[in-house]
Parts: C-alpha cells; structure tokens; sequence
C-alpha cells in the first residue's frame, strides 16, 4: 500500500506492480461460467472468453490445449468450471486466469441448481398465487420480448391481430439463447416495465434444449419479472417445458399463439357476447315494463278507482255491523241481568222475616226491643210489642197467660 497524491502521483509502471503484486496473492480459484468464445490457436495454448450469463461481464482464459481436450466436445455456450490462477500482465494491464483444469456442469447437476433455487423462490413466496395479477380484458399496448425475426413472434403477433386487429405491440427483440440472452430480455423487460400505455408484457421463444432454455431460469431475470408491476405471460418452450420463469410469471402460455389467445380478446366473440347481452337486457326491460304495465292496469281495474267513495261505504257497513252487534251483545247482557235480578229478589224474599210473618207468626219484642225467646222471662204486668205481617201492637203479660 502506497499513498500518492496529484503533487506525488504513482508512476503507471507502480500501479500495474502494485496489482500485480495484489493479483498474485489472491492465489488459484473456482470461477464459474458459460463458453462465450473459444480461440484455439496454433501452438500449445488455447484462449477462452468465460462469461457470466447473469450480467453482461467476462474473463479472459488461458490454458493449455491438453487441459480443452480433456472436455471435448464441448456444445456451444457450455458452463464449466475452472480451477485457474488470476494473472496480471503489467505490459498491457489486463487480468487473465491461467485455468489447471476445467470441467464441464453436467445437466444432473444443473437440475439439482435449478431445484435448489426452485425451492428458494418458493419459500420467499415468488411462486404464490397471490401475487399473480389480472391479465387486462383489453391492453392497451403489449409488449413483446422474442427473439430476432423468430417464429414465436409472428404467432404472437399475427394471431393477436387476427382476434382483435387494432392491437398494438411494442416489440423488443433479443438474444434468447447463449450468453447474452440473460442481459438482453433483462433490459427489455426493465424498459417495457417503463412504458405506462405497456399494460402485459409477453415473453417468449420456441422449443429447444434443456440448455437453451437455462436462461429463463436465471435467479437475476426470475426475480426482477416478480418484481415488475406490469403482468407478465411467460411462452417459453412447449408444454412439457417448465423454465422457473414460468412460475414467476401472472400468466403461463404453453406456446406463443396460447400466449396471444390469452392476452387479446376474440372480436368475433365479444361482438357475440355485447349482441346476447343487448337482447338479455331488451328482455329483461320489456319484462319489467310488461309488469309495471299490468300493475297498474290492476291498479286502475280496483273498486276504490272506479268508485272512491267506496272506500267510506264499506267501513259504514262495518262501523255499521259492529253497532248493530254492540246492541245485541248489550241488550242480551241486560236481559240476562234482569233475569237474575228477579231470582236474587226472589231467593231473598223468601228468606227473609217478612215471608215468615205472612204465614201468621209475629214476633214478640221487650221494651228494649230484644225479642222474646222463652216464656219464663217474661214477668206479668210487662210490656210488650208484637209484630205482626202487617203492623204491629201493644200487649202486656198476665199471670195467666204464663205457662211454665
């Protein structure tokens, strides 16, 4: 480490020392990559442009051409991995790995990558149904990310149009196979997120290879589609592919022109479908007009419209019953009344002292008005008053009328 300033400056010759010096302690390393160009040059060496296909940066390599022949054939855009040591060349100031060996990913390992990540976006909820969002009835602008002059994009396109004709696109077309494609559908997609009148976002491209399709499968490009707000259909491959780009996306398409039914209405079916909603909704009006109509011709057709006063004559026929009944109800309760009146006065009559007195007995009082109950109380010469049925009189005892 050396402290330079713009009075002091490094000499270039330092720097490239000084990195060199750094490079070389960094020591042999794994890198990781895809096969973007291969110069086997005459002689012993062999050049290699190893590129990462998730952003748009590269290594140069070198090595020897026995270590290359070792993984021969190689198919094109393949991933290795490399054991090389970082070398930094002072004359020209560039960074070359100087690769010991080299060794192809195998398809079974990028399966077990690929479900290993798989399971990753899964339980960070990317793949929840939740977060999927509503493809539009009717957008306004698609976009379209597809390969160059691809078939894909003219089954897109052509059957979109061929449903509802106005249809616009904004097309974007990129590399989808090899190195670049990662990049390229990732600026695509970022500047059609962009776009406001951009309302879904198709991506597609046509069959091919477990490897040709690896780059919709790159954690880069899977996360920044979960992450745009436009919805977004995934037409990659046919049916039996599944790329993870796939279960990230609002809408999966198994092909493109599956794509294009999904995103853009049928005009001939829509027409079909306002005309049966026109003549459902004439029925239902007619329906109901035809019921108002009848309601009020039942409402006109009532008594009380055709005779208004009809309404006061049936309640005085009803005031009238209810009166006339009251009457009866009051006259019988009377009558019962008196009925029993006249028994009550009989049953009293007849119990009373005055019925006795009829039949001839009379009641016999002292001076104090108590009544006489036995005969030997009585002293002659006493005063006494009788009543009789009809009146009453004066007597007084004598001593023969006494009887013991």
């Amino acid at each position: 480490m050396f402290e330079t300033s713009s009075d002091s400056p490094a000499p270039v010759r330092v720097v490239t020392e000084a990195i060199k010096d750094y490079v070389e302690r960094l020591g042999p390393i794994w890198v990781e990559g895809e096969i973007s160009e291969l110069n086997e040059r005459s002689g012993m060496m062999a050049f290699i442009r190893l590129r990462d296909p998730s952003v748009d940066m590269s290594l140069s390599v070198m090595c020897h051409k026995s270590v290359i022949a070792a993984i021969q054939p190689l198919p094109a855009n393949a991933r290795i991995v490399i054991y090389a040591k970082p070398t930094w060349y002072t004359k020209n100031g560039s960074l070359t790995l100087s690769a010991r060996e080299i060794r192809q990913v195998g398809v079974g390992e990028l399966l077990a990558r690929l479900e290993a990540l798989k399971n990753l976006l899964a339980s960070e909820g990317l793949f929840n149904a939740d977060r999927k969002i509503e493809l539009p009835l009717l957008p306004k602008k698609i976009g379209l990310i597809c390969g160059r002059n691809t078939d894909a994009e003219k089954d897109v396109v052509e059957n979109a149009k061929r449903r509802w004709p106005s249809v616009e696109f904004e097309i974007r077309e990129v590399t989808v196979q090899g190195a670049a494609a990662v990049s390229e559908v990732s600026a695509a997609l970022r500047e059609l997120e962009d776009l406001p009148e951009v309302e879904v976002i198709i991506i597609t491209r046509g069959g091919g290879s477990f490897e040709d399709l690896l780059p919709f499968s790159d954690e880069s490009l899977v996360r920044l589609a979960a992450a745009c707000n436009t919805p977004i259909v995934s037409a990659i491959g046919h049916e039996k592919d599944s790329p993870l780009l796939d279960l990230v996306a609002d809408f999966r398409a198994s092909t493109p022109t599956d794509a294009a039914k999904k995103v853009v209405p049928d005009i001939t079916e829509e027409i079909e479908m306002i005309s049966k909603l026109q003549d459902r909704a004439r029925r239902t009006l007619m329906n109901k007009i035809d019921l108002e109509s009848t309601r009020i011709n039942n409402l006109h057709n009532r008594p009380v419209m055709k005779d208004p006063h009809v309404i006061i004559t049936s309640r005085v026929e009803i005031i009238t019953a209810f009166k006339e009944r009251s009457h009866r109800a009051f006259a019988a309760h009377v009558k019962l009344a008196k009925e029993e009146l006249v028994q009550i006065k009989a049953r009293v009559r007849a119990l009373s002292p005055q019925a006795t007195l009829d039949r001839g007995y009379s009641v016999i009082q002292l001076e104090n008005g108590e009544i006489a109950r036995d005969a030997a109380q009585l002293k002659p010469g006493q005063e006494l008053r009788l009543r009789l049925a009809k009146c009453e009189t004066n007597a007084t005892v004598t001593p023969n009328k006494v009887k013991e």
